[in-house]
């Protein structure tokens, strides 16, 4: 009995003993699981963006600046009241700026732009319909001396300056001249201060509205009205005509040439008032280029008494119409030798040259 008893009482133990392993190392096991690796719960979080340190590589970002300090992110139009002065930034180290060329052609004292450390800042005061154009900035990337534009990051806004009573952007030309080549688009550069602005192309004779197609003709509020591939029946006045709400506006006239000259170095010819002359006689030499009316031309001379003896050097230009509708630019240089001495004989050069190269022809002019 007493035997019995004992052995009960051992079994009891181990069964109490091994539940309480269990248990004990059910706990731990739980426990495992809540315990992330490392030890320590892991916070989801943002990584945060690091500005790259390149000299301002990559921080061309055009904002306007607002008041109490706010920023606004310019997109690719925008549209601001005249008369409010405006503050745009750009970031980086080293910018540069764009913005409607008549304001640098003119020095514009309500211009000015700075640059500080991290940004570049341009403020325009009083800003008229005038200003409506095309703001850009870009970063300016330097090896020593020698500095390239960042073309990956150049931001550009086109700015309207409203003014109800300027629907188009004012001009200092109230008769333009648009050459018409047909191998290039022409630009009726009728812009608005609006995007809101509805504008129709006029020929004043005959009278017309001319139809925009969207293929041979288009418009752009930021250009005017385009004209592909335009040929001579396009020659004429033309303007255009805008409207909001109120009485339509009438744009600056535009004279629409058509030219027909080709490109590339000027075409010379030289003519003298005598082959032959005696002593004491006045001698003309006329240097002429037939070329493209917006084509500019310089002349340049070597005579003979150059340096020793006077002459007189004129140069003009005129516009000629050639018939078939069209039109050439005749760019002129005479040189004037009067009483010609023994020194003044010999041979005459000119040399005309334009933006495509020069071209250089010479004739002699002898004593009788």
């Amino acid at each position: 009995m007493k035997l019995g008893l004992v052995l009960w009482l051992a079994l009891v133990w181990v069964e109490l003993r091994n539940g309480a392993g269990q248990q004990a190392k059910r706990r731990k096991d739980v426990g495992e699981n809540r315990i992330k690796p490392g030890g320590k719960r892991v916070k989801g979080r943002h990584p945060k963006l690091k500005e790259r340190d390149s000299g301002g590589r990559g921080q061309s970002l055009l904002t306007q600046v607002l008041d109490k300090g706010r920023f606004l992110r310019l997109g690719e139009t925008t549209t601001l009241p005249q008369g409010r002065s405006i503050e745009l930034r750009c970031k980086g180290s080293k910018i540069d700026w764009s913005y409607p060329s008549y304001l640098n052609t003119y020095n514009d004292s309500r211009l000015s732009c700075k640059q500080s450390d991290k940004y570049s800042q341009l403020i325009l005061t009083s800003p008229s319909a005038a200003d409506t154009g095309a703001y850009s900035c870009w970063v300016v990337l330097c090896d020593g001396t020698d500095c390239t534009q960042d073309l990956d990051h150049i931001s550009t806004s086109y700015i309207y300056f409203t003014d109800k009573d300027n629907l188009f952007v004012p001009s200092a030309i109230h008769f333009e001249i648009v050459y018409l080549r047909p191998d290039k688009p022409a630009v009726v550069p009728c812009r608005v201060t609006s995007p809101l602005a509805k504008v129709s192309l006029h020929k004043e004779v005959p009278p017309e509205e001319v139809a925009v197609d969207g293929t041979r003709v288009t418009y752009d509020p930021t250009k005017g009205y385009v004209l592909q591939n335009p040929g001579p029946e396009f020659q004429g006045v033309f303007y255009c005509k805008a409207v909001t709400k109120g009485t339509p506006q009438i744009s600056t006239k535009y004279q629409l040439l058509y030219v027909e000259v080709p490109s590339g170095p000027p075409f010379v010819s030289l003519e003298s008032s005598h082959r032959s002359a005696s002593g004491g006689e006045t001698v003309n030499l006329t240097c002429t280029v037939l070329g493209e009316p917006d084509m500019d031309v310089n002349f340049y001379w070597s005579y003979p008494g150059q340096g020793q003896r006077p002459a007189d050097i004129q140069a003009s230009w005129r516009l000629v119409n050639r018939g078939m509708g069209h039109t050439t630019r005749i760019s002129q240089s005479v040189i004037t030798i009067e009483d010609m001495e023994t020194i003044d004989f010999g041979r005459y050069m000119c040399r005309a040259k334009n933006q495509h190269g020069e071209t250089t022809v010479a004739t002699n002019v002898t004593s009788e």
